[in-house]
């Protein structure tokens, strides 16, 4: 390769780095909750894990889904900002809000909806008793989450991604406190149990919005993108139509996901309880790929509209070498410290060896999963949504899913099979995506 095409890759992989760094850890934190929760929820007792965990592979689907949604509103910004139009974003930034806020109440009534139809598939009954005011009470984490990642969207556009990652982390650090007067009580009174983990994250995410949004309003720094605007039905609408593709990509994603967790209640409330554990440190270790495909979607998207279509390539396949990269060493990690952290979550036997055999086949997953991941983002940013979104859908139900049931059940490698199968999947859909960037980005620069 010549030596100015050496700089290049290295320079556009450095850049895309910088900007996904600050992306995966406002991310991570936002997944930390759910950590926290899992921690917290662990004195509970078993039934209380698994109610959480059954919570969390429904609130998958969801959050896949609006995040999808609001990611797409970021991308435009992001290729506003490199045409520099600050009033375009502005007109973004208003709509997109009131759109979230919209969007993510009528999920949350989605969500509460659906709670009847887990007694007909197949969940332990005395999980199901416990878990219904936890259902809801996280149901209504939807509203805030949804807004939260329209302003972090716009603070990664305009190449302040820090800004959105701060306002992320302020929800985790006080969703700890929240915690632990909620669950557990506090002087002579016993606390809401289950029910406060729901509560304490509603609170937490709340109070992250409402300081990212502030911020926004009041800030000398963001004064050229809250320009004066109007509320556009239609631009809502543009920005509906154009983002649900991409939705339904991560609802796919999501809820095939989802359903390995419905998988796991087969085996009864142990293996939910281990894929609560699994679960919760695999949603962080997620982020590293989904703060790439931020990262470069919006890089992406800031080269197309500042006119710049030769370092579209570049961008892309820097991207999937760091990521590939990165989810190695995190593979490499699982599987030094899958038992010390099945143990650290649980006093379960049955519950920690479950735990550590799914560790060992989510570690073999991670490279796939960053891949397809990153090149998902990549599409994004040329606005290649429809068919990249058929791809995912393909790849995770008519394959994945039945795959996960062959190996888990019918070949009885029990609950890692599950999984083992779900990551054949991934790789399918990790081939097909690259391929697909690989046909579309402008091949001269490369």
């Amino acid at each position: 390769m010549p030596s100015h095409a050496h700089t290049s890759f290295t320079s556009e992989a450095l850049g895309t780095v910088k900007l996904a760094v600050p992306i995966v850890v406002g991310l991570a934190s936002s997944t930390l909750i759910g950590v926290v929760d899992t921690i917290m929820i662990a004195p509970l007792g078993t039934q209380a894990m698994a109610g959480a965990a059954l919570t969390t592979s429904a609130l998958v689907i969801l959050y896949s889904a609006l995040y999808g949604l609001m990611t797409v509103i970021g991308i435009e910004m992001a290729n506003r900002f490199g045409a520099g139009d600050t009033a375009a974003i502005s007109r973004l930034v208003r709509n997109g809000s009131v759109l979230a806020l919209i969007i993510g109440a009528l999920t949350a009534l989605l969500m509460m909806a659906a709670f009847p139809l887990l007694a007909h598939l197949g969940q332990p009954q005395a999980v199901l008793q416990i878990m219904q005011p936890y259902w809801i009470s996280m149901a209504f984490v939807l509203i805030p989450f949804t807004a939260l990642y329209l302003f972090k969207g716009l603070y990664d556009a305009i190449e302040r991604p820090w800004i959105g990652t701060a306002f992320a982390m302020l929800g985790v650090v006080v969703n700890v406190p929240f915690n632990w007067v909620l669950i557990h009580g506090v002087g002579g009174w016993g606390g809401f149990g289950l029910l406060g983990a729901g509560l304490a994250s509603f609170l937490a995410e709340a109070a992250a919005l409402f300081a990212a949004s502030l911020f926004w309003r009041f800030s000398r720094s963001m004064r050229t993108v809250r320009q004066p605007s109007k509320l556009s039905l239609k631009l809502m609408l543009a920005q509906l139509r154009e983002g649900s593709p991409v939705a339904l990509a991560y609802t796919g994603e999501g809820s095939s996901y989802a359903f390995i967790g419905i998988m796991l209640g087969w085996f009864g409330a142990s293996a939910l309880a281990a894929n609560q554990i699994v679960g919760s440190i695999g949603a962080v270790i997620y982020m590293l790929p989904l703060g790439m495909a931020a990262a470069v979607g919006i890089r992406i998207g800031q080269a197309s509209g500042g006119a710049a279509p030769h370092r579209i390539r570049v961008i892309g396949i820097s991207a999937f070498a760091t990521v590939a990269t990165w989810m190695l060493m995190v593979a490499a990690l699982i599987l030094l410290l899958r038992d010390p952290i099945a143990s650290a979550l649980s006093d379960d036997p049955a519950v920690i060896a479950i735990a550590s055999a799914m560790f060992l086949t989510v570690a073999l997953m991670q490279l796939a999963d960053g891949v397809q991941s990153t090149a998902l983002g990549a599409l994004r940013g040329l606005v290649d949504n429809r068919i990249p979104s058929l791809i995912s859908l393909i790849a995770y139900w008519p394959v994945a899913l039945p795959l996960a049931y062959l190996f888990g059940f019918t070949l009885g490698l029990g609950p890692a099979g599950v999984w083992a199968g779900y990551g054949i999947g991934l790789a399918l859909a990790a081939l097909a995506l690259t391929l697909r960037f690989l046909k579309r980005s402008p091949k001269h620069a490369a």
